[in-house]
C-alpha cells in the first residue's frame, strides 16, 4: 500500500485557548474577577486605572497584570499608588499570550483578592483576537482617535462587555463627533455599556467604578460562580 503523505494543519490558538481554560479554572476556585482592557497606545488605559486604584481600593481587593512590549513605566506608575501591580513584557508581541497571563496569575495572592485588572499590549487588533481567560474585554476608545474607530476595528467593539470612552475633557477641542461614535458603537454592540470618562477631572468615574463593583458582586452569586464565561 502507497504512503501517502499529507501534511496536516491544526488550529494555532489551540494552546493558548487551553491555557485560557486554565486560567477561568483558576479564578473561578479564588472567585476572582479579571478584566481585560483593550486600547491603541496613548487612549488613556493606565490613566483610567489610575484614577480607578484611587477609587477603589479602599473598597476592592484588586491588583493590576500591565502589558507592555518593553518597559515597566506604567506598571511603576501604578506600583507608585500602592497597587499590586507586575509587568508583564512581550518582547516585541503586539498582544499578550494566555500562558504568559496565567503564570503571572499564580505568582498572585488570589485568595487575598477580589478583581485582577489586565492592561493589554496597546493595539486595537491583535489582543481582541486572543483569549487570555478573562470575564469580559474592556475596550478603551479615547476622543482623539476618531469616532469610527468601532466599525473600523469591529471585533474589539463586538467581544467588549463595556467600553469606556476617554479623555472626554478634550472633546470641546477637537472635531469628534460624540453622536457618530456611539451610533457605530451601537451598530456593531448594541446592548455593551458605554461609560464616558475623564481621568484628568473624574467625569463620569462613578459610574465605571460602579459598574466594576457590580461585576465583582454579580461574580459572587451561586449561579455565578458555576457559570462558564461567554466567549
Amino acid at each position: 500500500m502507497t504512503k501517502l503523505n499529507i501534511k496536516i494543519y491544526r488550529n494555532l490558538m489551540g494552546a493558548n485557548d487551553r491555557w485560557a481554560a486554565r486560567t477561568r479554572a483558576l479564578l473561578k476556585k479564588h472567585r476572582v474577577i479579571m478584566l481585560n482592557l483593550i486600547g491603541s497606545p496613548g487612549a488613556g488605559k493606565t490613566s483610567l486605572l489610575e484614577k480607578t486604584v484611587r477609587s477603589l481600593s479602599k473598597t476592592c481587593r484588586f491588583a493590576v497584570l500591565e502589558g507592555d512590549v518593553e518597559t515597566t513605566h506604567d506598571a511603576e506608575r501604578l506600583a507608585r499608588l500602592g497597587c499590586r501591580v507586575s509587568q508583564l513584557l512581550t518582547g516585541g508581541a503586539c498582544h499578550l499570550e494566555a500562558k504568559l497571563v496565567h503564570y503571572a496569575l499564580r505568582d498572585l495572592p488570589l485568595n487575598k483578592l477580589d478583581l485582577v485588572v489586565v492592561e493589554n499590549v496597546g493595539n486595537l487588533v491583535c489582543p481582541a483576537e486572543f483569549d487570555i481567560g478573562e470575564h469580559a474585554k474592556v475596550a478603551i476608545l479615547s476622543v482623539t482617535e476618531g469616532e469610527d474607530k468601532p466599525v473600523k476595528y469591529p471585533t474589539l467593539f463586538r467581544e467588549a462587555k463595556a467600553v469606556a470612552l476617554t479623555k472626554m475633557d478634550l472633546l470641546p477641542h477637537l472635531p469628534f463627533d460624540l453622536k457618530v461614535c456611539r451610533a457605530y458603537l451601537r451598530q456593531i454592540n448594541a446592548t455593551t455599556p458605554v461609560f464616558q470618562v475623564s481621568a484628568q477631572t473624574g467625569r463620569g468615574m462613578a459610574a465605571w467604578i460602579k459598574w466594576l463593583r457590580e461585576m465583582h458582586a454579580e461574580s459572587q452569586t451561586p449561579d455565578a460562580r458555576h457559570r462558564t464565561p461567554e466567549r
